[in-house]
């Protein structure tokens, strides 16, 4: 049986990097909701100012969990090349109908901060999945 090396996944791109630093921003907001954060106003629509409810803290705190995650998928090289991209434009397509969700919101705050951060995700993981290290994995060198 061959053992997959860390060789034979390469590094995230620069790209892949800024996903993976948005994403734990992202996965850093989600956690303070989780605990408690009365900022309540940026998310979910921004129809729970203050503490959210025990329901959407809940659902924070299983969102910090999954930006964790891509976060890791993004921003390093532990994942397959092919897992990778097509986690990678999996994440951009869900962050693309975010970006639209977040411009929508009737949350100034949502839409001020959320907005941008969604859209340079978009692109940020659009273009990692794109990068030439995985964009054709028979393309890398084999592993001894």
């Amino acid at each position: 049986m061959k053992q997959r090396t860390s060789a034979a996944n390469p590094p995230a791109s620069a790209a892949g990097k800024v996903a993976g630093v948005l994403f734990l921003v992202v996965a850093a907001f989600q956690a303070a909701l989780a605990v408690g954060a009365p900022w309540g106003e940026a998310a979910y629509g921004g129809g729970n100012p203050g503490v959210l409810p025990e329901n959407l803290r809940g659902s924070s705190a299983i969102a910090t969990v999954v930006y964790l995650f891509l976060a890791g998928v993004a921003g390093t090289r532990f994942s397959p090349p092919t897992l990778r991209r097509r986690l990678l434009l999996g994440a951009s397509g869900l962050m693309a109908v975010g970006a639209v969700m977040n411009l929508a919101s009737p949350s100034l705050v949502e839409r001020l901060i959320w907005t941008p951060v969604t859209i340079v995700l978009v692109v940020a993981l659009w273009r990692a999945s794109r990068h030439e290290s995985i964009a054709n994995p028979k393309l890398l060198p084999a592993t001894p």
